[in-house]
């Protein structure tokens, strides 16, 4: 087998394999450098609770459109993460829990209503659409729909990058110059949330996350500067979309979780090979020894 029908036959021939090609591509595009924002921010696991918050009100959208229709799940899944975004604030503001408690809390409950509400009403087929994903029955409406959650996010991103990252190091300092951190706070949350209701339509939402933080984890080995961090996780999460299409092509995988996989691999491999890495770690400099 050539090179060429290995890799590039499948998306000359396929349509469906060029659509999932670009929706992950574009996804992996804005998530990566959201993933860097939110390890940054110690919110990691804040992140795969608001993963989970998006299934009760897409779920809810499903049932109001009676089908697994893209623009009503999408829109249910932004209301609901926003609420579960503001509940949690609101509950760490007055209450003696952190916020990562009350982002615990609430994503349980929802991910519990969320499968409620699908099997109640769907097949298990759908449900296994919801939790999991179906990149490659991907349409162009949902392509628009990422390629323009992908704009918006790095649009934004530029935007605010000054602001966002004195709140990420220092929110003291932006409180005390009256910067508006809460503001910019509770944009990078709308952020977080549209592009895992992006990651829900392809991978589902017990993947989605899984694009933002493990190419996120890799660019923290390689990369000095939040810029080249940001970069190197867009193009980990992109690389690892190709790939793991590739691999479920030829070895008849899934396609959400092969992609998942394949970019957990490639964070094992930076935990032995990168400068910040085990193996570096433990050789000895020369110019260090005694």
């Amino acid at each position: 087998m050539s090179l060429y029908s290995s890799v590039a036959l499948p998306f000359l021939e396929y349509g469906f394999m060029r659509r999932a090609l670009l929706a992950s591509i574009s996804l992996g595009l804005g998530a990566g450098p959201v993933g860097v924002i939110l390890m940054l921010r110690r919110m990691s696991l804040v992140g795969d609770a608001m993963s989970h918050a998006v299934l009760p009100g897409a779920a809810i959208g499903f049932l109001v459109s009676g089908g697994l229709s893209l623009f009503a799940m999408g829109v249910g899944g932004i209301i609901a993460g926003l609420s579960v975004a503001l509940l949690s604030g609101m509950v760490s503001r007055g209450t003696v829990l952190k916020e990562d408690a009350s982002f615990a809390s609430f994503y349980l409950a929802s991910l519990a209503l969320g499968v409620l509400i699908v099997s109640l009403r769907g097949s298990n087929i759908d449900l296994l659409h919801v939790l999991f994903g179906t990149i490659l029955s991907i349409d162009h409406d949902a392509i628009f729909m990422v390629g323009a959650i992908t704009s918006f996010t790095l649009i934004t991103l530029a935007l605010i990058y000054r602001p966002l990252v004195a709140e990420c190091f220092d929110p003291s300092f932006l409180r005390s110059v009256r910067g508006r951190g809460a503001l910019y706070h509770l944009l990078f949350l709308f952020l977080l949330v549209i592009n895992l209701v992006a990651g829900f339509q392809t991978l589902g939402t017990l993947m989605s996350v899984g694009m933002m933080m493990l190419p996120a984890a890799v660019a923290q080995l390689w990369g000095r500067t939040l810029l080249a961090m940001a970069i190197i996780a867009a193009c980990v999460a992109a690389f690892s979309g190709f790939l793991g299409l590739l691999f479920s092509y030829h070895l008849h995988f899934a396609s959400g979780p092969t992609i998942i996989l394949v970019a957990t691999v490639i964070y094992l491999l930076s935990l032995v090979c990168a400068p910040s890495g085990i193996l570096r770690r433990r050789l000895k400099r020369p110019h260090l020894v005694g």
